[in-house]
């Protein structure tokens, strides 16, 4: 505020063990956090203030944050989205917040899925349909993934955070498209932990779809749906042939803004999951700060053509020591529209790490 006065722009500041970092949207709310993580970087608060002031927007309305008539039925309203923020906060299996992109997972049986999907989506008469799985993206109609950002991250985080029920119809704000419009999001469970999500208007009612629509397209395919269950933390289908030294992988698409994030290809291995999706987030942010640009878009026309050159593609990190067996080793690699991080084993040798993340990035290429 001392600074504001003097026309001064401040936005973070550091003490001895923590990090401030605070952002005011809409000269109405200002939101601050503090972290007392070691080396957290301000680029990952930063987001995290945009996703949580995203959760406002989502469960009360841009109308209520900007015009603020009654500050404690405000705080009464803000109830609504703790639970939602908690997630952001807690150690998550999900990377959405940091990315900005839709986390996402890969069925064996996506084509028949989408299908089914896009009846289902008809039948409603509504153009958003999603299905998802612990928080992410199995399948979605067109209308879905043309949501923006931030919503296109918070709908599935927020289902994913919400206590287990067999149907719901929740009004919701979106952020970019709608946000002082509400809009009702009904989810309908299919199995544990996997839901049918619809964004809709007032119609349809909630007794329309279920159960006897809902049963008419989804039991058929009961066995398709089964294996998109331990898709959640794995991302991957069973036996896609991944490196055996291959520990966590994040691969981003920028211009679809959607990710495949897991820590967990290949069962059971040191270091911990909680581990390994510290070190793959912590090198996401080193890398997007860093060495690539941050955000995806066509390259600017410029006559500097060695400037151009020497935009880097390619980055790797040895935590440890650089000795086979020892330490762990991170990789990073962007080719056009695709980035891949990979967090490999102390076994894989640093003078492989290129070749072994464009051969990885290749195979995954056609899933994403």
């Amino acid at each position: 505020m001392f600074g504001q006065n003097l026309e001064v722009q401040l936005s973070s500041a550091k003490t001895e063990n923590t990090t401030v970092v605070w952002k005011s949207f809409h000269d109405s709310i200002t939101l601050i956090v503090l972290s007392s993580e070691e080396g957290i970087s301000e680029l990952r608060l930063e987001r995290l203030l945009q996703m949580v002031f995203g959760a406002m927007v989502l469960l009360v309305g841009l109308e209520e944050l900007t015009n603020i008539r009654n500050v404690e039925r405000l705080k009464k309203d803000l109830r609504a989205s703790y639970c939602l923020i908690d997630s952001f906060l807690g150690d998550s299996e999900l990377i959405g917040d940091l990315t900005q992109c839709v986390d996402c997972v890969i069925p064996p049986e996506g084509s028949l899925l989408q299908e089914a999907l896009s009846g289902f989506a008809e039948a409603t008469g509504t153009a958003f349909v999603s299905l998802v799985v612990s928080g992410r993206v199995v399948a979605a109609t067109e209308g879905w993934w043309r949501l923006g950002t931030p919503e296109a991250v918070l709908l599935p985080w927020l289902v994913g955070s919400l206590p287990p029920q067999t149907a719901r119809d929740y009004p919701v704000y979106l952020p970019h498209g709608s946000p002082t419009v509400p809009h009702r999001l009904l989810t309908l469970t299919l199995l544990p932990s996997l839901e049918l999500c619809l964004l809709c208007g007032p119609s349809p009612p909630l007794s329309q779809l279920y159960p006897q629509l809902l049963e008419r397209c989804w039991q058929p395919l009961l066995d398709p749906l089964r294996a998109c269950l331990p898709l959640g933390p794995r991302a991957l289908p069973s036996g896609f042939p991944l490196h055996t030294d291959i520990l966590g992988l994040l691969l981003l698409h920028l211009e679809l803004k959607r990710c495949l994030f897991t820590v967990e290809p290949l069962g059971d291995k040191e270091p911990s999951p909680e581990q390994r999706r510290r070190l793959l987030r912590n090198f996401y942010t080193l890398v997007t700060s860093t060495h690539f640009p941050p955000e995806p878009g066509p390259p600017e026309k410029t006559e500097d053509e060695v400037y151009q050159a020497q935009l880097p593609r390619a980055c790797y990190l040895v935590l440890g020591t650089e000795e086979p067996g020892k330490g762990v080793r991170l990789v990073a690699l962007q080719l056009g529209v695709r980035r891949l991080l990979l967090l490999l084993s102390p076994q894989s040798p640093s003078h492989g790490l290129r070749s072994l993340a464009t051969h990885t990035l290749h195979a995954l290429t056609p899933l994403l």
